[in-house]
C-alpha cells in the first residue's frame, strides 16, 4: 500500500516510518484493545509514565482502564519460552497525560520489546533499533546511556538507607554532584564510594573517550562485573548505526525495582526533553511471575507536537 505522506500528521508519519523499520527487523506486530483490567496498572505505577490512569466500570461490574502503557499488556498476554526469544513491536494508542500539553490526551505511541533469553546480540539489537528510531525522526539526536548495575554497586558503597540511596539517585538524575556530597557527607556515607560516585555521575561523551575514565574510576569497587557487562555492549556497538549519537551519561536512571542493566534515552533537536525512553526490566518481570528477562523502548510522539511549535506550522 503506498501512503502520501502528505496528508499525515508528524506523529502518524513517524509512526508509519517507525513501523516499517521494526517489522524490517523481524519483529511482529502486537495489538491490544483500548482498555485492560484496572489492576494490571494499578500496582505498578511507579513503572507508568505518568500515574494519572483513566478508569470506568465495566459492566459486569469489574473496574477498568482506558490504556495509559502498553508493556504491561505485553508482559501479561505473553508466556515464557525456555530457549526462545519473542519480538513484538506496537503502533498503539495511549490515553494519559500528554507531556507536550499536561491535558489528558489519546496519544500516538510506537516501540517494541524483547522478552526471552537477553543477552548482548539481543541488547545490541534493541539499542541499534532505538538509535535508528532517533534517526528516522531527525538527524540531530543523541542517544544517552547508562547502566544501573554500576550505579547499583557504588549505592551498595555506600553504606547508607535506602531512602538515602534513592536521594543521592535523584542527585545524579539531575546531575547535581554538590547536591550528592552534600546528601552522602550529611549521611556519613563512605567517603571513598561516595567519590567515585561524584565522578561517575559527572562522567559524559562519546564512549571511546569515557570509557578508560570510568574504568579507573571503579577500580576496586564492586562494580566489575556491571562494568564489563556495560563495556561488552559498547564494544558490540562500536560498528553500528548506534556509535556515531551514542553517549555515556550516568544521568540516566530509572526505578530499580523494575529496571536493571543498561538504560538509555533519546533526544532529538528542537524538544526540551527525551521522546525515547527504554532499558532492561527484568524486575518487572519478576514481579509479574515471569522467568525471562527483557528489554524494549517507547517512543513518545505526542512529543513531536512541540517540535511543531517552535519551528512554527509550515515546517
Amino acid at each position: 500500500m503506498i501512503v502520501d505522506d502528505s496528508i499525515l500528521k508528524p506523529e502518524e508519519r513517524a509512526a508509519f516510518m517507525l513501523r516499517s523499520l521494526y517489522a524490517a527487523a523481524g519483529y511482529r506486530q502486537y495489538k491490544m484493545s483500548k482498555f485492560e483490567e484496572y489492576d494490571l496498572y494499578a500496582g505498578n505505577k511507579d513503572f507508568l509514565i505518568s500515574d494519572s490512569i483513566i478508569t470506568f466500570t465495566d459492566t459486569n461490574g469489574k473496574l477498568m482502564a482506558l490504556k495509559p502503557d502498553v508493556t504491561l499488556s505485553i508482559i501479561r498476554n505473553t508466556k515464557d519460552e525456555p530457549g526462545r526469544t519473542q519480538k513484538v513491536y506496537y503502533d498503539e494508542n495511549v490515553y494519559r497525560i500528554s507531556r507536550g500539553t499536561r491535558r489528558f490526551q489519546e496519544i500516538k505511541q510506537s516501540g517494541l520489546e524483547c522478552i526471552g533469553d537477553i543477552g548482548t546480540d539481543e541488547l545490541r539489537e534493541v539499542i541499534v533499533l532505538a538509535a535508528q528510531s532517533l534517526k528516522k525522526l531527525s538527524p540531530s539526536c543523541i542517544l544517552d546511556i547508562s547502566h544501573l548495575g554500576i550505579l547499583q554497586a557504588l549505592l551498595d558503597e555506600l553504606g547508607v538507607k535506602p531512602e538515602i540511596e534513592k536521594a543521592v539517585l535523584r542527585g545524579a538524575a539531575r546531575k547535581n554532584i554538590s547536591e550528592i556530597e552534600a546528601i552522602c557527607r550529611e549521611a556519613d556515607a563512605d567517603k571513598q564510594a561516595a567519590e567515585a560516585l561524584m565522578k561517575v555521575a559527572a562522567l559524559y561523551g562519546r564512549p571511546e573517550d569515557v570509557l578508560f575514565e570510568l574504568e579507573q574510576i571503579l577500580a576496586g569497587s564492586k562494580a566489575g562485573c556491571a562494568l564489563d557487562e556495560f563495556r561488552s555492549i559498547l564494544e558490540s556497538l562500536s560498528e553500528t548505526p548506534a556509535a556515531d549519537i551514542l553517549r555515556i551519561d550516568f544521568s540516566v536512571v530509572s526505578d530499580m525495582r523494575y529496571y536493571n542493566g543498561v538504560v538509555f534515552k533519546g533526544f532529538i533537536d528542537g524538544i526540551p526533553g527525551s521522546i525515547l525512553s527504554g532499558g532492561q526490566y527484568d524486575g518487572m518481570m519478576r514481579r509479574m511471575d515471569r522467568d525471562a528477562g527483557a528489554i524494549g523502548f517507547a517512543v513518545y510522539l505526542d512529543m513531536l507536537e512541540l517540535l511543531g511549535e517552535r519551528r512554527g506550522p509550515d515546517v
